[in-house]
């Protein structure tokens, strides 16, 4: 059963109106990525879930709660993950995380939870001192401390190096695989690929797609194979071979205009083997998130 229902849901700032009639939901024990050009209604629509923002119109349940109605109650089974973390500058981050532990009932243990986003090391680092991606991850920590059943996710791993990365990951799956559901939004769509169950793209304040991962990839695909190479091929030579129009897309990135059969991959495969040439990133019926991305979000 959702644990997040939304229909409807349009939200104005007096004439303009941010968000369209959006329809979603989201299941306890699932990754949920919001996607969308800045100004899409990501923002705006994540902010009426956690009941910051008032809906113009529609219906919004979170945890069988309304966020507006019943925000005082729902704060206490959420956990919001801030891009700029709201902590004060001079604030340690182990005082950070037990100040946040003291407004729950039943929360994790602060050292332990330093402990597995990697900060157990800095826990006397004031805020202000810790690098970008040390901040992330106590952003994460805070929103996190009164163990959520719904965590919101802003950005969670913009500035945060490789192994940070890693971390944050591991601990979003650990909370899927607990049951909560998590709703991520991010302009990195490398993380939404790795990490969402789920994904919803929204465009000027409507929802242009939504469904998995493996269900985006392939809906608009159609007939055709592509495939990453040295720029400059000799694309009418391939095309002889393959009997099928061949462009190149953008620089090392290419398009054969036919069905992905095994046939044609294997024509592509062996004409590049011929002549020595490296392949990478073959797809064959899929597209990549960022292809889905640019086409469903473009610009007129």
């Amino acid at each position: 059963m959702p644990v997040i229902e939304v229909e409807g849901l349009v939200v104005r700032y007096g004439d303009v109106v941010a968000v369209d009639g959006v329809d979603l939901t989201a299941d306890a024990g699932q990754i949920l990525a919001l996607l969308g050009p800045n100004g899409a209604g990501k923002t705006s629509t994540v902010e009426t879930l956690e009941g910051y923002r008032r809906r113009a119109a529609g219906r919004v349940s979170v945890l069988g709660l309304d966020p507006a109605r019943d925000h005082t109650a729902l704060t206490r089974r959420v956990g919001v993950m801030l891009q700029n973390g709201g902590v004060y500058p001079g604030m340690g981050a182990g005082e950070a995380v037990r100040l946040f532990a003291s407004y729950y009932d039943d929360p994790l243990d602060p050292a332990a939870l330093l402990e597995r986003v990697g900060l157990a090391g800095v826990a006397r680092t004031p805020w202000r001192r810790l690098s970008g991606g040390e901040q992330q991850r106590l952003s994460l920590a805070l929103a996190l401390v009164g163990r959520p059943q719904v965590a919101f996710l802003d950005e969670p791993t913009a500035g945060v190096d490789v192994q940070g990365r890693q971390v944050i990951r591991t601990v979003v799956r650990e909370l899927r695989d607990a049951g909560v559901c998590v709703v991520l939004t991010t302009h990195e769509l490398e993380e939404a690929q790795r990490l969402a169950d789920r994904i919803v793209i929204v465009d000027r304040g409507r929802v242009v797609a939504a469904g998995s991962l493996s269900e985006l990839l392939t809906a608009g695909a159609g007939g055709s194979i592509r495939f990453g190479a040295p720029a400059g091929i000799d694309v009418a030579a391939l095309a002889d071979r393959v009997g099928a129009a061949v462009t190149e897309v953008s620089p090392g990135d290419y398009e054969v205009a036919t069905d992905a059969t095994p046939a044609a991959v294997a024509a592509v495969t062996a004409w590049l083997a011929q002549h020595d040439l490296p392949l990478a990133d073959l797809r064959a019926g899929r597209e990549r998130l960022e292809d889905v991305f640019l086409r469903l979000t473009q610009r007129q």
